[in-house]
């Protein structure tokens, strides 16, 4: 889905190795699934906003994928500027992607629940 000229990706498997190589640097983007082993993509978010509080790591924005619609507030809760609600869409995906690499925050609300209004008494 993220493939491109203009982008290195590299790949961890589990959540302490994503925090090790935030603190070496020189990444701009952690994309993390909620859940990934035993440190999932909430536990690393608070990890890294942890680590960055003090110093120990250069801010980097995550990009959470979120496996269904109430798990929005684990990723607002923990900080992470974007997430993308699965089934994953290559589109939306890399919409978040660019957002989050140009410094915005991304929210995917292609699950969000239709708004119903229900006419009032008085306007039958």
């Amino acid at each position: 889905m993220l493939e491109g000229p203009d982008l290195h990706i590299e790949e961890a498997t589990n959540g302490p190795d994503v925090i090790s190589r935030v603190k070496e640097g020189g990444v701009d983007l952690v994309v993390a699934d909620l859940q990934i082993g035993s440190m999932g993509a909430m536990a690393i978010c608070l990890e890294l906003r942890h680590e960055e509080s003090y110093g120990a790591a250069d801010p980097v924005s995550v990009l959470m994928l979120l496996d269904r619609r109430p798990d929005v507030f684990l990723a607002r809760r923990s900080g992470a500027e974007g997430f993308v609600v699965k089934p994953l869409d290559p589109q939306r995906v890399r919409a978040a992607v660019r957002a989050l690499l140009h410094g915005e925050s991304y929210e995917d609300d292609s699950l969000r629940p239709a708004t119903v209004r229900v006419a009032s008494a008085k306007a039958q």
